[in-house]
């Protein structure tokens, strides 16, 4: 028996021979190349993320590149024009929010007295709420009030690493960018030259695709971060909230980041307003934000950003968690359009469709909905 399964095995040969890899070995290799990935990404994110702002960027003005060169302009000046013209803009929104938090950061101390004063009617409601004594409710304060300073200073500095960051790659972001448009029909032959012939016309696809995919989904944003601006800005005023014009621009940029970003646009007006004002106040910011997240999910972004970017909101909570972990702030404005680019090509490439699926959502107008009303189709069902 030996000898003849010995000639069995012989007389094979190496094409008729297939090795059947455990389930078990396939996710420990797919694990382990996820996490040397997110290493390699963290380790090179100088020069990563600054390409990665570029190409978003290029791909928004490659419209207004095309459009200027149907107008005769020569290419490389229809290009210089529209990357200064997007550099402009960038640094004029830059500088206004610097000059605003630099009148804000002067009424600080008044500011910090308030809050100081809350939190000493906070430890008294606390000791008559609860039945604490003054020294216990006093600890848990200080305790928190320390872990806060400590994760407050962390957030400060990973706040101007960020920032010192932005810096660093803003005058190589207009670089990138423009040599990214030169070179686009290099870059793209290139692509298609990796393919077989066959399959060119699938490769072509996933790059129109993407490309539209991209393109809309950032017009999108900065028309709904445009009328999100003037919404809480009309709002904060109505209520009489300081500052209503920085608060109400920071929220829209904040609301760009899915979920994570309109808690945290709507925590600063709350605190702003608590410190200037009362807990009324405070109370209609609430409202206010609530209201205008309930227009932005329900009426701006199915119809002003077009739902093109069909995440579903698992996928788009976690994409923002590993790119904030990843390269922080800058990462998680970049986690959405890459992952939506990611899921264009998932879905046109064979072997890789469950994946396009997974991220993908059932109901194509939920983007980054939280308050959204249930829609006719699925009332009749």
């Amino acid at each position: 028996d030996r000898a003849s399964y010995h000639t069995m095995i012989d007389s094979t040969t190496p094409a008729e021979r297939k090795i059947i890899q455990p389930h078990y070995q396939k996710l420990s290799i797919i694990v382990l190349g996820l996490v040397g990935l997110f290493y390699a990404l963290t380790y090179a994110e100088p020069i990563i993320v600054p390409i990665l702002f570029a190409l978003l960027l290029s791909m928004l003005l490659n419209p207004v590149v095309n459009f200027m060169t149907r107008m005769r302009f020569p290419r490389v000046l229809a290009i210089a024009l529209a990357v200064l013209l997007a550099m402009f803009a960038l640094a004029g929104l830059g500088y206004f929010i610097v000059t605003q938090a630099a009148h804000f950061s002067e009424t600080m101390p008044q500011l910090k007295e308030k809050l100081n004063t809350l939190m000493n009617e906070g430890q008294r409601w606390a000791q008559e709420a609860f039945n604490m004594r003054r020294s216990e409710v006093k600890d848990a304060v200080e305790k928190v009030k320390d872990e806060g300073m400590a994760k407050g200073g962390s957030f400060v500095g990973q706040t101007l690493t960020t920032v010192g960051t932005l810096f660093a790659f803003f005058f190589l972001l207009p670089v990138f960018t423009f040599l990214l448009l030169l070179y686009k029909k290099l870059l793209l032959t290139f692509v298609s030259k990796l393919f077989p012939a066959e399959e060119q016309h699938a490769v072509a696809d996933v790059l129109g695709q993407t490309k539209g995919v991209v393109q809309s989904y950032l017009m999108g944003l900065i028309m709904e971060a445009g009328i999100v601006t003037v919404l809480n800005w009309v709002g904060l005023m109505l209520i009489g909230v300081e500052y209503a014009l920085l608060l109400a621009v920071i929220g829209a940029v904040l609301n760009l980041i899915p979920y994570i970003g309109m808690i945290i646009a709507t925590i600063l007006p709350i605190v702003i307003a608590l410190a200037t004002q009362d807990a009324e106040a405070a109370l209609w910011v609430l409202g206010l934000y609530a209201f205008v997240q309930f227009v932005d999910n329900n009426f701006i972004v199915p119809k002003v950003v077009a739902s093109r970017v069909q995440l579903n909101a698992l996928v788009s909570i976690l994409v923002v968690m590993i790119g904030g972990a990843s390269w922080g702030i800058p990462g998680m404005f970049l986690s959405i359009p890459i992952t939506a680019m990611l899921k264009v090509i998932f879905d046109r490439v064979p072997g890789l469709e469950p994946f396009g699926y997974v991220l993908g959502d059932d109901d194509a107008k939920s983007q980054h909905a939280l308050l959204r009303l249930p829609s006719t189709a699925k009332k009749a069902k």
